[in-house]
């Protein structure tokens, strides 16, 4: 059987957190892939590293994806991503479709995307509620996810959830349900 592996694809403040949160509280095997952030700012749910180290991973070819976004480059490795699949299923959010594009072309597993949305009004609100001090570039983020979707008419998803009427049990419970290999939910 393949490793199955999941990603999370959506603007700032789309509930990609708070899903991957209810996911583990129905099936501690989702497990939020940490990726590699070298820069500055929020270090939850990121393994720090240094602009060395992502030197080193580059040389040695095991950078599978990497961005820059809020003045940091945040990393999807080889090495993180064996550790993740070994600990369980690993939850990883993306923020970019090229970035689901060279995870799945670049890390073999049986991936299945969900798209998580909410509007622009919504990441503001929440951004702003949870006490971002960058409020404005994640909504510069929004516009670009935005304009991101609207660049790659064809990408498909596995599923596609509304976090603004659709509550973190919920969209949890529909992605255990893809996750299924016989279509039913993974923990019945």
């Amino acid at each position: 059987m393949t490793a199955r592996g999941l990603i999370l694809y959506g603007p700032p403040a789309a509930g990609k957190d708070t899903v991957t949160r209810a996911l583990r509280a129905a099936d501690p095997d989702y497990q939020l892939f940490s990726r590699l952030k070298v820069g500055a700012g929020k270090s939850a749910g990121y393994r720090i590293g240094t602009a060395e180290q992502l030197a080193r991973l580059e040389a040695a070819g095991d950078v599978i994806y990497q961005n820059s976004r809020y003045g940091n480059t945040y990393v999807v490795d080889r090495q993180g991503m064996d550790e993740a699949f070994a600990a369980g299923i690993p939850v990883v959010h993306l923020g970019q479709i090229e970035g689901i594009h060279a995870l799945v072309k670049g890390y073999p597993a049986d991936w299945s995307v969900v798209l998580l949305w909410c509007s622009r009004e919504m990441t503001e609100a929440r951004s702003a509620g949870r006490g971002d001090a960058d409020t404005e570039a994640r909504l510069t983020a929004w516009d670009a996810t935005l304009a991101d979707v609207e660049a790659h008419p064809r990408q498909v998803w596995d599923l596609s959830v509304d976090t603004s009427s659709v509550d973190p049990a919920e969209a949890a419970g529909l992605i255990n349900a893809l996750l299924a290999p016989d279509g039913n939910s993974r923990n019945s």
